[in-house]
């Protein structure tokens, strides 16, 4: 056998870390009687951080050696108080376990809180999401027997029941707020260990803590609701305006659909993380209580049958709203590519007309231009003649002989061809630059 602490095997940096991590969150074993109290808590990352040091000051009340390091799964057994803490992606769990609590008239007269230091819960930092206490005794009494006694424990609710593993255990709950602020489960044990008792408890916390955090989600969409059917009112609207005959405001359309754009935008990135979520905590919440393996208690609603019914058309309605706000984003993406083609196709025709009334002032412009090159022609063979005429002067003064107005009437037809040719020349010139320049552009269009 290959041993893999010889030298020339390399070991993944995290191949430890990626073992441990199964073993991270171990299952507590509860023993009947006990009493546990559990809190869900929203916290940023500096909260955290501050949460970790009021840990470490209960470490010290307590007298225990604190912790140097915050992890994902924090456990320590003071006596008569034990304490879990663990971290998730959003939340921080306290669970607080007083074994052996003291049987009284009410389950719940005491806690987990009971034997915790005073003043140490008020200043935790966060926002609790959930509140519940757990009540743990042993029965070996029927559903039917222990009904009575369960309903004095729940202030009058409505109770919610069944018998998980097969009858191994009582749970009954309200899913209610009680006059102290917190939530109660009562369990009754009876043939369960406490290992199975530590994860069946365990499934429950899991079960009420994500059904809550679940339903975080609803608030954020009946918020949006609202808005999501005045802007698909407003988008039909739209529509039929560009399907009209009539003229409509490009400008004006744009803006109000770049201004519904933004909104859908901020509400998908307001709601995308928290809609996601909902159906992830959703799924584990089903996940944990098809663990439970539930048997009905007559007459009454199992935890399944219960939190299924209430919490899955809410999951549902969150993902109705996702879903809606995607189609909605695609539907103003698609009115503005057609409103876009529209102010394409326009500035085409404005472009067209252009460049057609480009051409007429082209054309007029030429005909003015061969105009003014006629005078200029006569204008130039004026001039040049004057010029010789000067010349011939100053030759027959000088005694040449010559017929002085015969030697510049010769000149005016040779001065105004010599000037017409030039003129025609420099044309030809600049008509051979511009062909040139034209073949250029359309090589480079053709390679492009």
């Amino acid at each position: 056998m290959t041993d893999l602490s010889c030298p020339g095997i390399r070991l993944h940096p995290l191949r430890e870390q990626l073992y441990e991590e199964l073993h991270s969150r171990p299952f507590q074993q509860i023993e009947a009687p006990a009493r546990i109290t559990h809190l869900a808590v929203l916290c940023s990352e500096s909260e955290r951080e501050a949460q970790f040091r009021h840990l470490q000051e209960l470490c010290g009340l307590l007298g225990s050696e604190p912790p140097e390091e915050a992890s994902s799964c924090f456990y320590r057994d003071f006596g008569d108080l034990r304490v879990r803490r663990e971290t998730h992606m959003e939340f921080v769990s306290y669970t607080f376990t007083h074994p052996n609590g003291h049987a009284s008239t009410d389950a719940f007269d005491e806690t987990g809180l009971s034997t915790l230091p005073a003043g140490w819960l008020e200043r935790l930092q966060g926002q609790v999401v959930g509140a519940f206490h757990l009540a743990v005794a042993s029965s070996e009494g029927d559903a039917e027997q222990q009904l009575p006694e369960a309903k004095r424990h729940f202030e009058g609710m409505r109770l919610v029941g069944s018998s998980p593993q097969q009858g191994d255990a009582q749970i009954w709950t309200s899913f209610r707020l009680h006059s102290d602020g917190y939530g109660r489960f009562l369990i009754y044990n009876r043939r369960m260990t406490p290992s199975q008792l530590g994860r069946m408890m365990q499934r429950l916390v899991e079960v009420e803590t994500y059904r809550l955090l679940a339903l975080l989600g609803i608030p954020l969409a009946r918020s949006i609701a609202p808005n999501l059917a005045e802007m698909d009112a407003g988008l039909a609207s739209i529509t039929r305006r560009l399907a009209g005959d009539g003229k409509v405001d490009e400008a004006e359309i744009l803006g109000e659909l770049t201004a519904m754009a933004a909104r859908v935008e901020d509400f998908r990135a307001r709601s995308t993380f928290r809609f996601s979520a909902t159906h992830a905590y959703h799924e584990l919440v089903l996940g944990r209580l098809k663990e439970l393996r539930e048997d009905e208690v007559t007459g009454h609603l199992s935890l399944t049958e219960f939190v299924t019914r209430r919490v899955t058309p809410a999951v549902r309605t969150c993902d109705t709203l996702g879903r809606r706000l995607e189609d909605l984003s695609r539907r103003i993406d698609r009115v503005s590519d057609m409103m876009r083609t529209r102010v394409e196709l326009s500035i085409q025709d404005q472009n067209r007309a252009l460049l057609a009334s480009m051409d007429r002032r082209s054309k007029i412009q030429l005909m003015m231009q061969h105009t003014v090159e006629g005078l200029s022609v006569a204008a130039i063979s004026y001039y040049a003649v004057g010029l010789l005429k000067y010349i011939v002067t100053a030759l027959y003064e000088a005694g040449v002989p010559l017929h002085k107005d015969l030697t510049v009437g010769v000149a005016v037809p040779v001065a105004a061809l010599t000037v017409w040719g030039v003129t025609r020349r420099i044309h030809k010139h600049f008509h051979a630059l511009a062909r040139e320049e034209r073949a250029a552009r359309g090589g480079n269009r053709r390679s492009s």
